[in-house]
This record gives C-alpha cells, sequence and structure tokens, in this order.
C-alpha cells in the first residue's frame, strides 16, 4: 500500500470536494460517511474539519459520535472495567447507530438523525432531539470500530495507528488487543476507501482516493 504525504487540511478539503460530487450508492438523497480510528486518532477533528468545508459548499451536514452511541455501564462493564473483549463487541450500540442514525438516511427514509443516544457520564439517555436531514445532506460517523458491521457507508476512511503509536499517543493499554483483534477479523486498512496514516499527527499520509 502506497501512502502519499498530505496535510489534514488538503485531505479534509479533497475528501469535501469528492463527496460534494458523490451520489449515494444506495439512489436515495442522503450521503453516509464513516470516518473510523482509535479513540487517540483525530477521527473527529477530520469528521469536523469536512463538515466546515462542505457546508462552505451549501450541503448540510451532520457529524456524529458512536461515542454517543454506547451500551448502558451494566452491560460495558458486565465482564469488568476492561475487559478488551466487550470493548470490541460489546461497548458500543451498533444496533442503535443502525436504527436511529444510518437506516434513515438509506433510500425511502425519513432523514431524521438521532445525534446522540447514551451519556456515559450520567450513564443515561441523553434525550436529545432528532436532527431532520434536508435532501443532499451528508452524516459523518466517526469513532472506533465502525468497519466490518456492513454500515452503507458511501464512503469510508480509516485513521491507522500502529501499536506502538496507539500506545505512544495515549491508548489506555487494556484496549490494546481490541484493536489487534480488529486487525485480524476486519482487516480496516483493506477495506477502507481511504487509509490515512496517521502515526505522526503532524505528518499525516494517504492512499488516495478510490479509483
Amino acid at each position: 500500500m502506497r501512502f502519499e504525504p498530505i496535510t489534514w487540511e488538503r485531505l479534509a478539503d479533497t475528501l469535501a470536494a469528492h463527496l460534494d460530487r458523490t451520489a449515494p450508492g444506495d439512489g436515495g438523497d442522503w450521503l453516509k460517511v464513516g470516518i473510523d480510528g482509535a479513540p487517540v486518532a483525530p477521527t473527529g477533528d477530520l469528521a469536523e474539519r469536512i463538515a466546515t468545508t462542505l457546508r462552505l459548499r451549501g450541503r448540510s451536514v451532520l457529524v456524529v459520535g458512536a461515542g454517543g452511541f454506547l451500551r448502558p455501564a451494566s452491560l460495558r462493564y458486565e465482564y469488568g472495567r476492561q475487559d478488551p473483549d466487550t470493548y470490541y463487541s460489546g461497548w458500543f450500540d451498533t444496533g442503535a447507530l443502525w436504527r436511529e442514525v444510518l437506516g434513515p438516511l438509506e433510500a425511502g427514509g425519513s432523514g431524521r438523525v438521532l445525534p446522540d443516544l447514551w451519556d456515559p457520564v450520567t450513564d443515561r439517555a441523553t434525550r436529545s432531539p432528532y436532527v431532520s436531514l434536508p435532501p443532499g445532506g451528508v452524516v459523518l460517523l466517526h469513532g472506533p470500530f465502525l468497519l466490518g458491521h456492513w454500515f452503507p457507508f458511501d464512503l469510508s476512511v480509516h485513521l491507522r495507528l500502529s501499536p506502538g503509536a496507539l500506545g505512544r499517543r495515549g491508548e489506555e493499554p487494556w484496549t490494546l488487543p481490541a484493536f489487534a483483534r480488529y486487525e485480524r477479523e476486519v482487516g480496516p486498512t483493506d477495506v477502507a476507501d481511504v487509509v490515512v496514516r496517521a502515526d505522526d499527527p503532524r505528518h499525516p499520509a494517504w492512499t488516495g482516493l478510490p479509483a
């Protein structure tokens, strides 16, 4: 896999321009984008940069963090607070992401998206209001372990961090087996449309856009 140096600003501008000329793959009215990466990777920052550029182009955009769709603590910590297998497969409510974020944006959907569902601090529902995306709108979903669930992304971006970089950037050591499992079982660098090498946050590199 060949990587070319790029800045975060140019990456966001290039991806936004690509999305602005991309039609939804399901023939519907909304684009669905996944920005995948560990919590210490700048997935949210990249999503916000892309959103800003798309809004300047006149597009309606909603940025959604997977961290707003955690399961209740009773389920996340069923096998302890530092169980990597539960972190990998049981922390994030993928069913709710389908139901509240991606499903409503499929062809024939309502366009009504819930921006978040669960507050991990209070361990209660956020009760956030739904957001109605008009036709032509874009949702940018960011967070870890997004690939491998058959989410209907029109563009998927994986921010790649090596195991050493995960540790240096402050990822909790107990989570590292979960990311190793993700690499083995899903292979995000192989399935993502765009891969960004982000070991050095000052000098990202990318694979370019899909042909």
